[in-house]
């Protein structure tokens, strides 16, 4: 026996094994997901078939459903309006007499002057004052399209208090029409006006509202624009016009 090929024989290694892939664990955990997303579909549209079923069966309850909401839709309605007539109720019979205005904070003097405002119509009237208003304390637009842009100055002394200069209009007078877009600037007080004030108002045709016109306005019913001189035209035609 030749020796060289029993050791060749020997020595000689089985074939290996063939590793059979398993699936990754990413693939594995998508699988189960869509596996359970099928499963949830499947559960929804058969809830949704029992349901429709059920309701089929007892349509009197979508009757009635339908009779409650509609119910409790035109209640809601009722209250709204009810609750629009009583604000304009309100806002149309909106007086102040002098004394309550000078009792006032100033930044209730700046509601006031904005609850004047929209008593007149201005619907959007809003008090905007406060630090870095640039000016402006209340911001409004009337029936007309005018955009109205307010500085409020109250003396809580009134006529005794410290007077309204020419540096409040020039504050104004900067801002008004270049930031705030404004067709109207009015400075507002319960106090007095310098007299070199007014007559930079009427140079850069600004309105001063004083205490007297104030006085006049917040006791009666007519809009400021009927108690101002020189405002100008609509910017759009209104049953008003």
């Amino acid at each position: 026996m030749n020796p060289r090929r029993h050791r060749t024989k020997a020595t000689r290694r089985p074939p290996a094994r063939r590793r059979t892939r398993r699936p990754s664990r990413g693939r594995q955990r998508a699988d189960d997901r869509l596996i359970g997303l099928l499963v949830a579909v499947v559960l929804a549209v058969a809830l949704a078939v029992t349901v429709v079923n059920w309701l089929l069966t007892h349509w009197w309850l979508l009757v009635a459903l339908g009779v409650l909401a509609a119910l409790a839709g035109g209640a809601w309605l009722h209250q709204k309006q009810q609750r629009a007539r009583w604000e304009a109720a309100r806002a149309q019979g909106l007086r102040y007499a002098l004394p309550q205005l000078d009792a006032l904070h100033h930044a209730r003097f700046e509601d006031a002057v904005r609850d004047l405002m929209h008593r007149d119509g201005c619907q959007d009237a809003t008090r905007v004052g406060g630090s870095g208003d640039l000016g402006a304390d209340v911001k409004a637009t009337d029936p007309y399209g005018r955009r109205w842009v307010i500085q409020c100055k109250h003396r809580r002394n009134g006529l005794a208090g410290s007077a309204v200069g020419t540096p409040d209009l020039q504050i104004l007078n900067g801002t008004a029409r270049q930031v705030h877009g404004a067709d109207i600037a009015v400075i507002v007080t319960n106090g007095r006006v310098t007299a070199p004030a007014v007559a930079f108002a009427k140079q850069q045709r600004l309105h001063v509202i004083d205490r007297h016109t104030l006085g006049v306005w917040a006791s009666g019913s007519s809009p400021l624009w009927e108690l101002l001189r020189a405002v100008p035209p609509p910017r759009k035609p209104t049953s008003l016009s």
